[in-house]
């Protein structure tokens, strides 16, 4: 009996078992239903893990790419450059050959404020231009015009600023008003010539009646 079984084992075709095609889906299936929270949340971790990186990287390369570039167009326009001065310390440089940054002004800033800085600048002119002095005005004309040459010099110590420290709402509204004091200041003046001219004719009119 033992022989027959024997035989039997021996005389028996070899069949190979494979594994079914889908059997890896099927356990990944499997293993989904028994601990379906663990991966799922593990692969959310990550995921937001990369994210914040991404973010980080992506505001880094920003801020670098626009501070470069505000470095660039200051070091590059008019091609001004850094100069060392000629001493016997090379690693010393003398003040008048350090970079010499252009002066940034409203204009630059946006179109809109480019607007503004024209209209008022082209109004200055227009009134300054206009005026015309004589012995009788000459007085109140030099009193205006001193004012006039502090807020000049006031507006252009805010350009400074604007170009050093770059542009503020206190900076950028400080130069409007500027523009703004200046050209009323010329109006007034301009009333107060027609004021001294009306008198004058006044006078004139009186001697001759």
């Amino acid at each position: 009996m033992a022989q027959d079984i024997r035989e039997l084992l021996r005389n028996r075709p070899e069949t190979k078992r494979t594994m079914p095609e889908d059997h890896e889906m099927k356990f990944e299936k499997m293993l989904e239903t028994h601990f379906p929270d663990q991966p799922q949340q593990t692969k959310r971790n990550a995921s937001f893990f990369w994210l914040k990186v991404a973010a980080v990287a992506i505001s880094f390369l920003a801020v670098s790419f626009f501070g470069y570039q505000y470095l660039s167009g200051l070091n590059g326009a008019n091609g001004n450059n850094l100069e060392l001065a000629d001493t016997e310390d090379d690693t010393k440089m003398d003040a008048k050959d350090i970079l010499k940054q252009p002066k940034l002004t409203l204009g630059d800033l946006s179109p809109d404020l480019k607007k503004v800085e024209n209209f008022y600048l082209t109004g200055i002119d227009v009134q300054l231009a206009s005026l015309e002095t004589d012995d009788e005005n000459k007085e109140l004309i030099d009193g205006y015009m001193e004012r006039i040459s502090e807020l000049n010099e006031e507006y252009n110590r805010l350009n400074n600023e604007l170009t050093e420290t770059g542009p503020t709402e206190a900076t950028v509204n400080a130069l409007i008003d500027n523009l703004k004091l200046r050209l009323d200041l010329l109006f007034k003046l301009k009333n107060k010539l027609k004021e001294l001219k009306n008198l004058d004719n006044e006078k004139f009119n009186d001697l001759q009646a």
